[in-house]
C-alpha cells in the first residue's frame, strides 16, 4: 500500500513539472507574440501609409493599417521626383564593399588570433576590443582630417575605408574559430596543408554560419549608414540612398506618405538580403547556444 501511495505521489509530481512547463511555454509564447505584435506595427503603418492615397486619412485613430483605396501613386511620384537609381547604385557600391572588407578582414584577424600562439596575442586581443568602447562620433573629427590629407574626401573609399575593420566583428569570428575542435586543424596539418589551405578550406566553410550573420549585420550597417556619409560626400553623384531620402523633406515639404514610401524602398533590400541569409543566421545562433 504504501509503494501504491510513493508510485501516486511521483505521478502527481510529474504531472504538476508537466503542467508548469507547459504554461511557462504559453507564457513565452504569448510574450513574444506581443513582442513580435509591437516591432512589427510601426512597419505595418509605414507600409500602409506609403499605399494610401490623397483623400485617405493616416493620423486616424486607432492606426489604419489597410488601405481602403490601395495605390502605387506615392511610389511613381518619389521614383520620378528624385534620382532614386543613382541613390540605390550609390548605396550598392558603398554597402558591397562595406560588407565585403569587414568580413575578411575579421576572417583574417580571427583566425590567428584563435589558432595560432604567439607572444602577445592576447594583448592584441584586449587592444582591440578596448577600442569598441570609443564612441564613433569622438573618432570622426581625426578620421575626418586624415582623409583630407588623403585627399580622400567626396569619395567612395572616404565612405568605406573607416568601417573596413571592425572590432565586433573580429571578436564574433574569433569566437567561432576557437569553437572548432583543436584534432581538426591537426589532421589537416598532418596531411600537410600549410596555415592559409587550413583557414580558407577546411575552417572557413566550418564558421559559414557565424560569418552570415556578420555578413547581414554589417550589410545592415553600411546600407542604413547616414551620418558620415553626410560628413564626408559633398556632390550629388555618389550619395547613398539614406542620404537621399533626407531630400523628400524638401522635395515634398514633409509630406507623410512620401517619406514612408522612401523609407520602404530604402528597406526593401535588407529584407530580401535576411531572407536570403536568414537560414545560417539562425544556425549561427543555434550553433553558439549549444556550444556554449
Amino acid at each position: 500500500m504504501s509503494q501504491q501511495n510513493k508510485v501516486t505521489k511521483g505521478q502527481k509530481f510529474f504531472s504538476r513539472i508537466t503542467s508548469v512547463r507547459v504554461w511557462v511555454k504559453v507564457i513565452s509564447y504569448i510574450v513574444l507574440t506581443l513582442v513580435a505584435a509591437f516591432t512589427i506595427v510601426p512597419f505595418l503603418w509605414t507600409l500602409a501609409t506609403s499605399l494610401k492615397g490623397p483623400n485617405e486619412s493616416i493620423f486616424s485613430m486607432p492606426p489604419s493599417l489597410i488601405p481602403k483605396e490601395l495605390t502605387f501613386d506615392n511610389f511613381v511620384e518619389v521614383w520620378n521626383t528624385l534620382p532614386i537609381p543613382l541613390y540605390l547604385w550609390n548605396s550598392v557600391i558603398i554597402t558591397f564593399f562595406g560588407m565585403l572588407l569587414p568580413m575578411a578582414i575579421a576572417t583574417l584577424a580571427g583566425f590567428p588570433l584563435a589558432r595560432m600562439n604567439f607572444k602577445g596575442r592576447n594583448v592584441i586581443f584586449i587592444i582591440i576590443l578596448a577600442t569598441m568602447m570609443i564612441p564613433t562620433e569622438a573618432t570622426m573629427i581625426p578620421i575626418y582630417l586624415i582623409l583630407n590629407k588623403m585627399q580622400l574626401l567626396d569619395t567612395y573609399t572616404g565612405v568605406i575605408l573607416p568601417t573596413a575593420v571592425n572590432a565586433f566583428g573580429i571578436f564574433l569570428m574569433r569566437q567561432a574559430f576557437l569553437s572548432i575542435p583543436k584534432e581538426v586543424e591537426e589532421s589537416a596539418m598532418l596531411d600537410g596543408a600549410n596555415p592559409f589551405q587550413i583557414w580558407w578550406n577546411i575552417l572557413l566553410p566550418m564558421v559559414r554560419p557565424m560569418l552570415a550573420t556578420l555578413g547581414i549585420l554589417s550589410f545592415i550597417a553600411a546600407w542604413n549608414s547616414f551620418l558620415w556619409p553626410l560628413i564626408i560626400l559633398k556632390g550629388e553623384d555618389k550619395i547613398p540612398l539614406t542620404l537621399g531620402l533626407y531630400k523628400l523633406d524638401a522635395a515634398f515639404e514633409a509630406s507623410t506618405r512620401q517619406v514612408a514610401t522612401g523609407s520602404i524602398i530604402a528597406l526593401i533590400p535588407i529584407i530580401i538580403v535576411f531572407l536570403v541569409l536568414q537560414r545560417h543566421f539562425v544556425d549561427s545562433a543555434t550553433s553558439s547556444s549549444v556550444k556554449g
